[in-house]
C-alpha cells in the first residue's frame, strides 16, 4: 500500500488542496515511486476523508502529467522517461548557462560570502549522508546564482520548471558519490565566481546540469534494462 505523510490541515485551505499538495509533495519526493498505483478508496481511508477530494486531486496530479489514469487498469505516478528528462533539463542547462554567467559579471564579496556559507553546508550534508538536507542547498545555491544574475525574468521562467527539476534531483542526488561529484562541480562553479570568469562559469554550468541529465538517463535505462530479466 501506498505511504501517505501525515495531512496538514488548514483552516484557510480547501482540503482538497491539502490533499492534492500532499500527494504532489509525495509523488515528487520520490515518497510514492513512479508506477506505483493509486486506488481512491484506500487513499481516503488512510487519510480519514472522503472519496470525492481524493478524486478532485487525482484529477488534478492528471492535468500536471504526475499520474496516469488507464480505463480497467487504474491510476498510476507516472514513469519518468528520458524524453521527459532530455526536455526539462535542456532548457535548464541553457537557463543557468545564462543564469551564471550573468552572475559572474554582477557578484559582490557578499555574494561570494552567501554561495560559500551554502557550498559548506552542502558538503557537510553529504558528509553526514543527509541527502535531503543537500537537496535544500542544492536548490539554494543555484537560487543564489539566479537572483545574483539580476534579470527577474529569468527567474520567472525557470520557476515554471522548478517541481519537475525537484523530482530529478531526488533521482540524482539519492547516491552519495554523485552527491559528492555535485558539490565538486559547485566548487569549480564558485572558483569562477569569484574571479569574474563569466564564459568559463557559464560553462561549468551548463555542463553541471548535462552531467545530471547524463546521469539520470543513465539509470533510468539502467533500471530498465534491470527489470526486464527479473
Amino acid at each position: 500500500m501506498v505511504k501517505i505523510p501525515k495531512l496538514k490541515l488548514d483552516t484557510y485551505q480547501p482540503l482538497r488542496d491539502v490533499i492534492f499538495e500532499t500527494l504532489r509533495k509525495a509523488i515528487i519526493n520520490g515518497d510514492i515511486k513512479p508506477g506505483e498505483r493509486l486506488m481512491e478508496v484506500a487513499l481516503a481511508e488512510q487519510m480519514g476523508v472522503s472519496r470525492t477530494p481524493v478524486r478532485e486531486a487525482i484529477r488534478r496530479l492528471e492535468a500536471e502529467g504526475l499520474v496516469t489514469m488507464i480505463p480497467r487498469k487504474g491510476t498510476h505516478v507516472s514513469e519518468v522517461t528520458v524524453k521527459d528528462i532530455m526536455d526539462v533539463l535542456e532548457v535548464r542547462a541553457a537557463l543557468d548557462r545564462l543564469a551564471t554567467g550573468l552572475a559572474a559579471k554582477n557578484i559582490k564579496p557578499n555574494h561570494i560570502k552567501t554561495i560559500e556559507n551554502i557550498h559548506k553546508q552542502f558538503l557537510n550534508c553529504v558528509d553526514k549522508n543527509n541527502i535531503e538536507g543537500a537537496i535544500r542547498k542544492d536548490i539554494e545555491f543555484h537560487d543564489v546564482i539566479y537572483s545574483i544574475a539580476g534579470n527577474p525574468r529569468l527567474i520567472t521562467v525557470s520557476s515554471s520548471l522548478r517541481e519537475q527539476i525537484y523530482r530529478f534531483r531526488v533521482m540524482y542526488m539519492s547516491d552519495s558519490i554523485i552527491a559528492e561529484n555535485v558539490g565538486q562541480e559547485h566548487g569549480e562553479m564558485l572558483d569562477a565566481l569569484r574571479s569574474n570568469e563569466d564564459k568559463r562559469a557559464a560553462e561549468l554550468a551548463e555542463q553541471h546540469i548535462k552531467h545530471q541529465m547524463e546521469t539520470i538517463i543513465r539509470n533510468v535505462n539502467e533500471k530498465k534494462v534491470k527489470e526486464m530479466y527479473e
